[in-house]
């Protein structure tokens, strides 16, 4: 069923940021794209799909063509792929942009309504979404210079000359909040001189100036034909830097808030099912502040400060922080919940940890990425200095020295473990590519392209990985099965359910306990127990510590390995070195 027309809600935020009278007509012309696609798309396909997500989903991070097969082109690659190892692994894919793109790995868009031709086309997508439920991604900050709508500005074609931000004279830009060294403002030739134009990101990135809204309009349209296209999912690429005002820092202003909320109402008019995700690589609270009041704003955040502070956590063999943090946890609404992750096809961001990590902690975490041969990508400060903001490294590599001579069981132990802490967590995990299939870091990748973030982004010979996954002694095949068999545990549990609720356990500074819930059924609790040491941990746990009644349960049964325990007074664990224990009620 279309849900009831918000036409005053988005009324009320046109005008946030617009005149009256250019919201009014903006409005009408919303309402005539709203009403055409709900007629296009009736409701009873609608009806199928289920927004509201489960223990049993997980998505899949991948680009398009990170299996490469001569005889195919690579989204048919990938879902042939997909279709034997993903099915019943993961429910969902991020699918990273497949449009045509001039750099960055595809969020250098040319044009937002093609499928890049070397990858496949709209049909290979909608044969992908028949089994998993996609998201795109909407680069909503800025298109590529060589898009039809730069070029016609440099032409000084009418149409496109506010598409973009100008400057013109010198207004205050030294608050300006960066996540790069490189410039600002980059001039361009064009019909009428020379122009500096705003470029966030890169001078091949070139920022869309919202303040016009033919700009808006062309968010709408391109909302509506992603739905259109089988996503089920939407991530809103940097959308925290999308207004812009000199003189302020130009992050997370009103105006960015009141955007996302005017597409929060848009999917929420005609495709209720639509989850909106907000990627803000940004401190803690500021990342928060895009739940809006729990159901006017995203659906679902990525929580960016748990890959640093998880590598923190490793590093230490202490996870006192990660349990005050977790405990910090309040959601707004049991509407939303976290994108939990640890790697993606960019690095670690180190921002969202400061305040949380001292700075000599933070600057531990770079030592040992560099140790370990990663690099790290810095970003600019106001005062003219510079920081590190990112690690680039593989989180395989993160954890396991490249040049260490430990066994390789214990690299894989450790690592799983890493992943079974994010698992664990209130929230929907996301798991990269390289991460599920036990990559390590590509560092010939940086050399022959030339950035810091080709050292997690190598495509794989797709005959070459199945042989790997097919033998059971190599490092993909032991990390691919045990995370499998992480996944269907976690799946199995409504416990898990990514609106419950969770609280840490005080277990000493060597164990990560966690307990985990359903909202409202609170006797079907997950005790999720991880040594994150190289050295075995006693665990002794009891009825009034985790807070169930005794009596409760007669048995406990570890998810992951299937082991029975009986459950008296008190029940010792023994963990072996970085083990992963599960119990749950035996069932």
């Amino acid at each position: 069923m279309v849900a009831k027309h918000p036409k005053r809600k988005i009324l009320t935020l046109l005008k946030q940021l617009y005149s009256a009278e250019a919201a009014t007509n903006l409005l009408s012309q919303i309402e005539e794209r709203l009403v055409s696609y709900a007629k296009d798309n009736p409701s009873d396909r609608l009806s199928v799909v289920q927004s509201r997500l489960s223990q049993k989903d997980a998505l899949l991070i991948t680009y398009a063509d990170m299996l490469q097969d001569a005889r195919l082109l690579p989204l048919e690659t990938l879902q042939k792929f997909a279709q034997k190892y993903l099915q019943g692994v993961v429910s969902g894919i991020h699918l990273l942009p497949f449009y045509p793109h001039s750099s960055d790995d595809g969020f250098s868009v040319i044009d937002y309504h093609q499928v890049d031709p070397a990858l496949g086309d709209w049909a290979d997508i909608q044969h992908l979404s028949q089994d998993f439920a996609l998201m795109f991604d909407v680069v909503v900050n800025h298109v590529s210079s060589q898009s039809a709508w730069f070029q016609g500005f440099l032409r000084g074609d009418p149409r496109y000359q506010d598409y973009f931000i100008t400057i013109d004279d010198a207004p205050d830009l030294t608050m300006v909040v960066r996540p790069r060294t490189t410039p600002l403002l980059t001039y361009f030739d064009t019909l009428s001189g020379s122009r500096q134009v705003w470029t966030t990101f890169s001078a091949d990135q070139i920022d869309l100036n919202y303040k016009n809204p033919k700009v808006l309009l062309e968010l709408v349209d391109l909302l509506l034909f992603y739905a259109a296209h089988g996503a089920q999912l939407i991530r809103l690429d940097a959308i925290a830097f999308v207004w812009k005002e000199p003189g302020t820092p130009c992050v997370h202003l009103p105006q960015t808030h009141a955007i996302v909320r005017l597409i929060r109402a848009i999917y929420d008019w005609v495709t209720p099912y639509m989850l909106i995700i907000t990627e803000t690589n940004v401190p803690h609270a500021d990342n928060l502040s895009y739940f809006g009041d729990g159901s006017n704003e995203a659906h679902l955040v990525y929580n960016f400060t748990l890959p640093p502070l998880l590598l923190h956590t490793f590093r230490t063999g202490n996870c006192s922080t990660l349990n005050a943090w977790v405990d910090t946890f309040k959601l707004p609404s049991d509407q939303i919940t976290f994108f939990n992750f640890l790697a993606s096809h960019d690095g670690i961001g180190l921002n969202p940890a400061r305040g949380i990590l001292s700075d000599a902690e933070i600057e531990a975490l770079v030592n040992q990425a560099e140790r370990h041969g990663g690099l790290v990508s810095y970003k600019a400060n106001a005062n003219g200095s510079r920081s590190p903001y990112e690690l680039n490294i593989n989180y395989y590599d993160a954890l396991n020295d490249p040049q260490s001579l430990e066994p390789l069981d214990l690299q894989v132990d450790r690592f799983i473990c890493s992943q079974a802490v994010m698992l664990s967590l209130v929230g929907l995990p996301g798991i990269y590519f390289h991460s599920l299939f036990g990559s390590r870091g590509w560092t010939e990748g940086v050399k022959l392209l030339g950035y810091n973030r080709a050292i997690n982004r190598r495509k794989l010979s797709r005959m070459d990985l199945e042989q790997a996954l097919d033998d059971p002694d190599a490092r993909r095949a032991k990390i691919y099965s045990r995370y499998k068999r992480l996944l269907l545990a976690r799946a199995s549990r409504a416990g898990f359910d990514p609106y419950g609720e969770q609280q840490s356990i005080s277990l000493g500074p060597e164990v990560f306990g966690l307990m985990r819930w359903k909202r409202r059924s609170p006797a079907d609790r997950i005790i999720c127990l991880h040594n994150i040491t190289a050295k075995s941990q006693s665990v002794a746990l009891n009825f009034e510590q985790i807070g169930i009644e005794a009596g409760h349960l007669a048995a406990l049964t570890d998810l992951v390995t299937e082991q029975v325990h009986d459950y008296r007074e008190t029940l010792t664990i023994e963990l072996a070195p970085y083990q992963v224990c599960w119990l749950a009620r035996a069932e």
